[in-house]
């Protein structure tokens, strides 16, 4: 299994900074690019979602090598077939192997599209099966406890790329990271991964499979407090979003980072209150440093590197946040990427 590293990108940022962030990740040599589709919660901290499906197309035609994830999108908000369609698009963007099929139940939009359940195994079986049936080509027919599908076979002269894109499942909670060893070409691990949670994430999938890990992040060439600065706002976000939309499914994650429900609360709170910037001036040394980020100056985003790969991570995914975002990428292409391609 190759070791990767690429970035997340939440797509809650203007089109216009999103394509210059992608063509920035491109030149340092980032091996991908993970659209993390951003939902209406985010409309309460200044933000706007935004489609991973439809920037991801864009991305693939502003850049010329890096590999475009959708890191992820939910089973619940497309029909696997139109899941299928939408991929195609991105395949034929992209080129050859440049893009990999990300599915995640996302409580967030749950929560937004007044979806609840707690039945979601069913539904990511039937998506992954029937996203890969309809891109295999062949006719294909299927009955799913959620979805189902029938689609004829693609025929000799149809234009269109054939080849099946890996397809990752992203999963907390022990069970849907089983589903992931079993179905998926991957397993994507949510923000706040510790190394703690990787050891945990690889006995539970069971597989030899790519494990992608979300990790928040930054880095300063000299300054170790302005290197720990971004990774200190996007782990204010995510915290608080532990406690206002993801919850019970969160609790191994917090617990095996030893981060105890009374320290966020008040992250959370500033963050209704006040926003990111409020909930960014609550995360303390202390609790930032359970978050186990990988940021700081570029040798200590390397030592972080280093530790997450030894527990099992095979594809680090930087949650990159902060000032000068586009200076943090090339200082991470210059001065960290080359140590993990000797």
């Amino acid at each position: 299994m190759p070791f990767r590293i690429g970035v997340m990108q939440l797509t809650m940022e203007p089109l216009e900074e999103m394509l210059a962030s992608a063509r920035a990740m491109d030149e340092a040599g980032m091996d991908t690019i993970w659209l993390a589709e951003a939902y209406p919660w985010w409309r309460k901290h200044g933000m706007e979602a935004r489609s991973s499906t439809v920037v991801s197309a864009l991305i693939a035609r502003e850049t010329k090598r890096l590999t475009v994830g959708w890191g992820i999108i939910s089973p619940f908000t497309r029909h696997p077939v139109q899941v299928a369609m939408d991929a195609r698009v991105v395949q034929e963007a992209a080129g050859p192997e440049r893009f990999i099929l990300g599915f995640g139940t996302s409580k967030i939009f749950l929560n937004n599209a007044g979806m609840q359940t707690n039945k979601t195994l069913g539904p990511m079986r039937d998506a992954v099966r029937i996203v890969r049936g309809v891109l295999g080509g062949e006719p294909f027919d299927y009955i799913g406890s959620t979805w189902s599908a029938s689609v004829p076979g693609l025929q000799a002269e149809a234009h269109t790329p054939r080849e099946v894109p890996p397809v990752y499942v992203a999963a907390t909670a022990p069970k849907m990271q089983a589903l992931a060893g079993e179905l998926a070409d991957g397993c994507l691990t949510p923000s706040i991964t510790t190394p703690a949670f990787v050891r945990y994430t690889c006995e539970q999938v069971k597989a030899d499979i790519d494990i992608g890990c979300t990790i928040v992040s930054s880095i300063h060439a000299t300054d170790r407090d302005k290197g720990r600065d971004g990774a200190r706002e996007i782990a204010g976000m995510y915290l608080a979003n532990k406690v206002q939309n993801i919850q019970g499914s969160a609790d191994t994650l917090l617990d095996l980072a030893g981060i105890e429900q009374d320290e966020i609360r008040p992250v959370a709170e500033a963050m209704e209150q006040g926003g990111r910037l409020a909930a960014k001036a609550k995360v303390t040394d202390a609790l930032l440093d359970k978050c186990k980020p990988i940021a700081g100056t570029p040798d200590e985003c390397i030592a972080a590197i280093e530790e997450y790969r030894d527990a099992g991570c095979t594809h680090i995914m930087l949650e990159l946040w902060g000032e000068d975002r586009h200076e943090q990428i090339r200082l991470f292409g210059e001065k960290v990427l080359p140590h993990f391609r000797q």
